[in-house]
């Protein structure tokens, strides 16, 4: 079995991403692409980007660190989902942009047509804004998972992303596999 990095740097980045930002850790210890748990739900990143957006304009950088700063470092949205979405929020009309302070970033603000989206959608902002608060997985800032174990976790993804993306198995292959996971689970049941 490989051996993974346990710094809790590593832990930070959580799933492969889709092109909405639904899912996905910031791709450089992933690998992108697919599978993995969804963080946001479908669309639930225009919602939550919209809001946060609503309570303060920003820059795409300041809303990626605050969405990571609600789930408690264990998620953040690569640069590569969020500006594509900022984009559509701003030809959909949502959101409009200015020129920064010379530094070349854009700074977005909510306009009356995101205000009127944001409040015809209020159940699903709120519900994605609330998700935000209870973390990925329950690994949020109030009292949730350990990050020894939320490390430990990502460990065991990557391990069976990277093994289940390779070779196929063989069916002694697969009955191994599935025993390692049915016996860590029941040891997990002792604790």
């Amino acid at each position: 079995m490989r051996h993974f990095h346990s710094s809790h740097h590593h832990c930070r980045t959580a799933r492969g991403e889709h092109e909405d930002g639904l899912s996905g850790g910031r791709g450089q210890h992933r690998g992108g692409g697919r599978g993995g748990a969804r963080v946001f739900g479908h669309g639930g990143l225009r919602f939550v980007l919209l809001q946060l957006i609503a309570d303060k304009p920003a820059h795409g950088y300041e809303l990626i660190k605050a969405i990571e700063d609600r789930l408690g470092g264990s998620y953040a949205p690569s640069p590569g989902v969020v500006y594509p979405t900022l984009t559509l929020l701003e030809e959909m009309g949502y959101l409009s942009v200015e020129a920064g302070d010379g530094s070349g970033r854009k700074r977005y603000s909510i306009t009356a047509s995101g205000q009127e989206f944001l409040a015809a959608n209020r159940e699903m902002a709120d519900a994605m804004m609330a998700r935000m608060s209870g973390g990925v997985d329950g690994a949020g800032p109030r009292g949730g998972r350990p990050p020894q174990v939320t490390r430990a976790i990502e460990n065991l993804k990557l391990a069976m992303r990277m093994r289940l993306s390779g070779a196929a198995m063989t069916d002694q292959q697969a009955h191994e596999f599935a025993a390692v996971l049915d016996a860590a689970a029941q040891q997990i049941e002792k604790i």
